[in-house]
């Protein structure tokens, strides 16, 4: 039977902490007011202020020092039930996490979908390398899945909220620099400031034009080549899945690793391209990086580099694809390509992601359980993946319709579905 919400909302107390930029916090928050409950939010920056315009508003504006014992004071205080984040690695949410923890405090973690773009990651407890996931073998999804029958939907080949999740992030960076005076304690859990943050945001924004020519002009050289390739699917170098779910600090390493492996293992006539992340905004110089290394390893005639852009039109004729623990490289699985990854991903199960050393990778590498990994996919899509998106309207709106009710509910989840108490779950429809 699936479960059900009567009269689960009465007493419930959340706390917000810092959301993904834009208005959706707001509005989830809202929802959750109409069911029932109590919502406040901490702000620790005049962008958080701004995207919160209602009543419930928390301003932290005392030294990073002082957070742990004023959360657990407003734990206390306003005797919360329910702690919100959007990502878990972040000081201040990390701290926040294992005070709610301690005290039987829900922690309910939303993070960008692991099966992007059109899909929103809701979990409990932690999410990427703290996820339940990454206990959680394929025997057992599959035992899970024994009770569900869906017909799965293609993965879409474009991030459907791009330039809103642009704007969205330059407004937010932009509120946070004019707001500097009224929150001077505010330090970014990233180490550039407020103000280049914004400068970074704003250039990509107004460059998008150009870039876009130049990947344009790259991924036709490629595709025009006639040769077999490889590709390298980059993430960015401060993100937390990298940073804190990685064996690498610097994206550097994992450069000189991959063409290190490249030159020693893959036939002489395959290339290798690398391709940035969609929100890559050159605080990392790639493109000198991947130069100077390729002529180090004598592949400067082999390497390509294309900034951004759709992954399916260079994954379509890969040979193989590599990344840290990018969520990308679920794509790569969709269609069957071999993968390997090096950082903790949820999906990095031994069914379908190869642990060769990437000389005998790219020499021959070992093909996936596409059988298994479909039902992985197929796991996570009655799970953790909510239909929607934080930044474009039609996104917040669809992700709304679900996410209200999962959170209401006495289950996370993956026990959820194991235990046969989830509700039945939204068909994917492309949201605008």
């Amino acid at each position: 039977m699936p479960a059900t919400l009567t009269a689960v909302p009465t007493g419930r107390r959340f706390l917000f902490l810092q959301g993904p930029h834009g208005p959706w916090f707001h509005a989830l928050a809202g929802l959750l007011r109409a069911a029932g409950g109590q919502v406040w939010r901490v702000g620790f920056n005049f962008g958080d202020r701004v995207f919160w315009p209602g009543p419930g508003y928390i301003a932290f504006k005392d030294r990073h020092e002082v957070w742990p014992a004023t959360c657990a004071g407003l734990m206390a205080r306003h005797d919360i039930t329910d702690l919100v984040v959007y990502g878990d690695t972040r000081p201040i949410h990390a701290q926040a996490i294992a005070l709610a923890q301690a005290r039987g405090i829900t922690v309910h973690v939303f993070e960008e979908g692991y099966l992007r773009p059109y899909w929103v990651t809701y979990e409990r407890g932690g999410a990427n390398g703290h996820s339940r996931l990454m206990a959680l073998s394929v025997p057992q999804m599959q035992e899970a899945l024994a009770r569900v029958d869906l017909d799965l939907p293609d993965t879409p080949a474009t991030w459907g909220d791009m330039r809103q999740h642009m704007f969205w992030g330059a407004m937010y960076h932009g509120c946070v620099a004019l707001g500097l005076r009224a929150y001077a304690n505010f330090r970014p859990h990233r180490t550039l400031t407020v103000g280049q943050e914004f400068l970074l945001y704003l250039k990509r924004f107004l460059l998008m034009p150009v870039h876009r020519l130049e990947r344009r002009l790259a991924t036709r050289r490629i595709r025009r080549g006639g040769f077999p390739y490889h590709l390298a699917i980059l993430q960015l170098e401060h993100d937390a899945s990298f940073r804190d779910h990685s064996p690498f600090t610097t994206m550097t390493e994992f450069l000189d690793l991959v063409m290190d492996g490249f030159a020693k293992g893959a036939p002489r006539h395959h290339h290798l391209v690398f391709k940035a992340h969609p929100l890559e905004d050159g605080r990392t110089p790639l493109a000198q990086e991947i130069r100077r290394l390729a002529a180090q390893h004598g592949l400067a005639q082999r390497v390509h580099f294309v900034r951004g852009g759709k992954l399916a039109v260079l994954l379509n004729d890969a040979r193989s694809a590599v990344t840290v623990n990018s969520t990308a490289g679920q794509q790569a699985l969709w269609r069957g390509l071999p993968l390997r990854s090096f950082g903790a991903a949820v999906y990095a199960k031994p069914e379908f992601v190869s642990s060769q050393p990437l000389e005998a990778f790219f020499a021959a590498a070992e093909r996936p359980d596409t059988r298994a990994y479909r039902d992985y996919r197929h796991f996570l899509l009655e799970t953790s993946q909510v239909v929607g998106g934080f930044y474009s309207a039609g996104g917040r709106r669809a992700l709304l319709r679900q996410v209200a009710d999962m959170m209401l509910a006495p289950d996370d989840p993956y026990v959820a579905l194991q235990s046969g108490t989830a509700a039945p779950r939204q068909q994917l429809r492309v949201v605008r």
